[in-house]
């Protein structure tokens, strides 16, 4: 790999700033590396021409500088739009759509001068945390070609661990940037609900789990893409005045809870908590004190809340297509199984997950009285085979759902919370594993304070994958 693609983007964006450093070499660079690479990985989709690409770099460098992202090759995951470009959410009932216009947040990063390479590629609808789609095929973990690389921002994740974009977004409902980026060894960054706005729609109240967010090789990258995404967008109601955040700068002088296995509550394969708890004492090092918490919640009230909200969610976007013989029959099952059981929600079922969900943000609020954040893995399974959907099992227990394996994650998707992926380091298997921080809503910069402590202690995305 060019010595050009292991800088951070904020070094390479730095580098452009001060002439040291030409878009067009990073461009040509990227280029080299997805021709080198992609076709075995195949996380970026839908390229654009690389002529197309490189006039527009050598454009940038003729250019005033456009923003903090001035330059950089970027990618785009393949459920928001770039215009221009295929929006074929790893569907085919969209193959083929181009988009007319930019993403809320695709627009602000191209307004702050990100040059877009391509799509990163997702499951269909972004449904499971295993990328594979009938549209593009599957994309490999960047650690092992055999194994799944997570979703659904898989293809981002796998873009960055092997140097194919300076940056990447994703979204995040059930883990989306928090799994993939713990399964190939890079950050990714669930923000906390409202401070990257959607959208406007046809519907602009009922559904609030998912989010748009950053995925990268650093914090500070983190917080250089956060940066140009965050922030109200004046067609939707409400939403935060979120106090901008900043360059991470390190801070390990916390108290994290652990809440590891949830009392008992979930299974894990293997190696797994025992790794991630131990990856925290990187900060404990620091002057972090770590804390072993005791379930704070009801396992299965949180799980009946998130279910019937998620259903609720899906069937709302997935309607017009179930009503279709056509294209119903070129629905995966797990998007039909959403479908029908958020169709089948009655009122009063939706509103008492509303209430479970409220009583769980009133105990989280207590809890961040005593501790500044929280911890978890990023899963409860390694990375499983590339050829199987969904894990059947865990430890002997077995899956009632397609997505019951990543329990672990809606704690903090069921509330909004802010969290942060970072690298744990690898099993004796050899295979990435990663560590949710998570904090109080709105301190996302506390969030990548954390990581960035971590991260000046560890730098596990410099252990480049073989390829590398």
């Amino acid at each position: 790999m060019s010595d050009l693609l292991r800088l951070p983007a904020t070094a390479q964006a730095a580098r452009i700033r001060d002439g040291r450093l030409t878009a067009e070499a990073l461009m040509a660079a990227t280029l080299a590396r997805i021709e080198a690479v992609n076709g075995v990985y195949n996380a970026v989709v839908s390229m654009r021409d690389p002529d197309v690409l490189m006039a527009e770099a050598r454009a940038a460098d003729a250019g005033e500088p456009a923003g903090a992202l001035h330059g950089l090759p970027v990618a785009i995951k393949d459920l928001a739009d770039v215009r221009g470009l295929p929006t074929s959410q790893g569907s085919p009932v969209f193959a083929g759509q181009i988009a007319e216009a930019d993403s809320f947040h695709v627009a602000r990063m191209r307004a702050a001068g990100a040059i877009f390479i391509g799509k990163t590629n997702t499951p269909e609808f972004g449904l499971g945390s295993h990328t594979y789609n009938p549209v593009h095929g599957a994309t490999r973990n960047a650690y092992d070609r055999s194994v799944s690389c997570g979703g659904s921002s898989g293809g981002a994740a796998v873009a960055l661990a092997h140097g194919m974009a300076s940056l990447a977004d994703g979204s995040d409902m059930m883990g989306s940037l928090r799994n993939p980026a713990g399964w190939n060894n890079v950050y990714g960054l669930r923000p906390s609900l409202g401070r990257v706005p959607e959208d406007a729609g046809d519907e602009m109240y009922l559904h609030q789990l998912s989010t748009n967010g950053p995925m990268a090789r650093t914090p500070a990258d983190l917080a250089l893409s956060l940066g140009i995404m965050e922030g109200r967008n004046p067609r939707l109601p409400g939403g935060w005045d979120f106090v901008p955040v900043a360059a991470p700068l390190p801070d390990a002088d916390i108290r994290i809870g652990w809440l590891g296995d949830w009392g008992g509550a979930w299974p894990f394969e293997d190696g797994i908590p025992e790794l991630c708890r131990g990856a925290l004492s990187v900060l404990e090092a620091q002057g972090a004190r770590v804390e072993d918490v005791a379930a704070p919640f009801p396992r299965e009230a949180l799980w009946e809340a998130w279910v019937t909200l998620r259903a609720f969610a899906n069937a709302a976007s997935l309607a017009p297509l179930m009503a279709r013989p056509d294209t119903r029959d070129a629905l995966k099952p797990e998007a039909v199984w959403e479908a029908e059981t958020g169709l089948g929600l009655s009122a009063a079922q939706v509103q008492a997950a509303s209430t479970q969900r409220s009583a769980w943000f009133t105990c989280a609020l207590k809890l961040f009285d005593t501790y500044d954040v929280f911890a978890l893995p990023t899963a409860q399974v390694w990375p499983f085979a590339l050829d199987s959907d969904w894990p059947r099992e865990i430890a002997g227990v077995r899956m009632d759902t397609y997505h019951r394996w990543m329990e672990v994650v809606i704690p903090a998707s069921l509330i909004g919370l802010p969290a942060v992926a970072v690298p744990a380091g690898f099993g004796t298997n050899g295979l990435p594993m990663g560590v949710q921080i998570i904090g109080a809503p709105g301190c996302d910069q506390q969030v990548l304070n954390v990581a960035e402590a971590y991260h000046r202690a560890t730098d596990w995305p410099g252990r480049r994958p073989a390829e590398s």
